[in-house]
């Protein structure tokens, strides 16, 4: 029974350190994967979810405030942001991604 259990107990602590490394390893593969890389044409919607993903991830940027609209590689940002610092590192987020042709940031504002 004593066995039994510290078994249990050793498995347990090995799939608890497993499963997050097996998940950081696929989801980093996966974003090493994508279509910009595979030599598949980039679309506009890969482009939209994309330059949303960075500007979720961008310090001083509320990405919840900022509309994202691509079309033939133009990515259209409007909303209302906090200062003109915010404007400037989404329209900078949006340039990074691959595939953007374009940013058009003239409905993007800053509030001051």
């Amino acid at each position: 029974m004593k066995q039994s259990l510290a078994l249990s107990a050793a498995l347990l602590a090995a799939t608890v350190v497993a499963v997050p490394a097996a998940l950081t390893a696929t989801s980093a593969w996966a974003a090493d994967n994508t279509a910009a890389d595979s030599g598949q044409p980039v679309t506009d919607g890969w482009i939209t979810t994309k330059v949303k993903a960075e500007l979720a991830t961008t310090d001083g940027v509320k990405s919840m405030d900022i509309s994202v609209e691509t079309s033939n590689g133009v990515v259209t940002l409007t909303g209302v942001l906090a200062n003109d610092i915010a404007v400037k590192k989404a329209v900078a987020a949006a340039e990074s991604i691959k595939g953007v042709k374009k940013v058009d940031a003239s409905g993007l504002k800053a509030k001051n």
